[in-house]
């Protein structure tokens, strides 16, 4: 066994996964660059995507009057289907198109990404990723709301809507070239994103935490090739539900994010019940650290940067994700 291990060390499935990095590498990092441009602003530098995603988050809030906070009542009753009929047009129910967006959304951004955050610019950071998520809020009603509004009932009952159906009504007025031109660019970056800055980083996060609990560098999963099969097996999963079409995917979600929402809910009240009496010193220091933080580079802006970043990346509210699921939900 320990000469087909060693074997493995330099067989055919490291070469493989070698030969991938390799050739994702530059991939990443020249599309990186090219959507993480930094805007100057005196001292410092703001990613521009970020900013634009705040900054029409924040004009939504202001244009609809914070509509995330005074319609909360209508969208719980929305979620439960008392505006919506089983005989209404569309494939899957505002719960499971809730649940569908939910499951791509809380994950390596809301748990590793505000550790991150936290690591890198302090407890302040907490402070603008809460911003930044209430007003992101009413960027996902705008666009979901887009998705729906736009959307396409085929003859078959079947939907197609989201960022693909409302960018060329928005773009019309530039020339029907521009519309198209947009959509295209978007379509690249929604699979960029899909293959890249989300299904990579999150199973690649599923597969060290696997590692971590069997054992570390002594668990089974560490020994070369394992973090491919992983993959694999993940990737296999993954395609048996999405094969399915949108259906599949809501009815598999809306059973498993309750579920997820429950574990990941009641651990963070067992870890804030555990540690209830440091409550109010981290609110505190959340605080200050917001505003006046000390010993954290970049001070109170580069705290703020930090924290903005990771929300866009934790809610994604505006990438263009949410309205597709959500322009398939039962309604008139």
């Amino acid at each position: 066994m320990i000469p087909l291990a060693a074997e493995s060390d330099s067989g055919f499935i490291p070469s493989l996964e070698k030969a991938i990095n390799d050739a994702f590498d530059p991939i990443a990092t020249a599309v990186t660059s090219v959507i993480f441009w930094e805007l100057p602003l005196g001292d410092y530098s703001f990613p521009l995507i970020v900013l634009w995603l705040v900054v029409a988050a924040a004009v939504f809030t202001v244009y609809f009057r914070g509509v995330q906070f005074r319609s909360l009542g209508t969208a719980w009753a929305l979620v439960r289907g008392r505006y919506s009929r089983s005989s209404d047009p569309g494939e899957v129910t505002h719960f499971q198109a809730l649940s569908s967006a939910v499951s791509g959304t809380v994950g390596l951004g809301n748990i590793a990404g505000v550790a991150v955050a936290v690591t890198v610019g302090g407890p302040g950071a907490t402070f603008w990723m809460i911003l930044a998520g209430l007003l992101g809020m009413c960027t996902k009603f705008v666009e979901c709301t887009l998705g729906v509004r736009y959307r396409e009932v085929h003859e078959d009952g079947t939907v197609t809507g989201g960022p693909f159906r409302y960018m060329p009504v928005a773009f019309e007025r530039f020339g029907p070239g521009v519309g198209k031109v947009a959509m295209g660019i978007f379509a690249v970056a929604l699979i960029l994103f899909g293959a890249l800055g989300g299904n990579a980083f999150q199973s690649n996060q599923t597969y060290a935490q696997a590692v971590n609990v069997t054992g570390g560098e002594d668990s089974f999963l560490a020994s070369s090739g394992a973090s491919f099969g992983f993959g694999l097996v993940l990737a296999l999963l993954v395609g048996v539900v999405i094969l399915g079409g949108v259906t599949s995917i809501a009815r598999v979600t809306s059973k498993l994010v309750p579920v997820m929402a429950l574990i990941y809910v009641g651990a963070c009240l067992l870890v804030i019940g555990i540690n209830a009496t440091e409550v109010p010193g981290a609110i505190g220091r959340i605080v200050e650290g917001a505003f006046a933080p000390e010993g954290i580079t970049g001070g109170a802006i580069g705290v703020l940067i930090i924290g903005f970043q990771r929300a866009a990346f934790s809610n994604e509210a505006g990438v263009g994700s949410a309205p597709i699921v959500h322009s398939a939900v039962k309604t008139r």
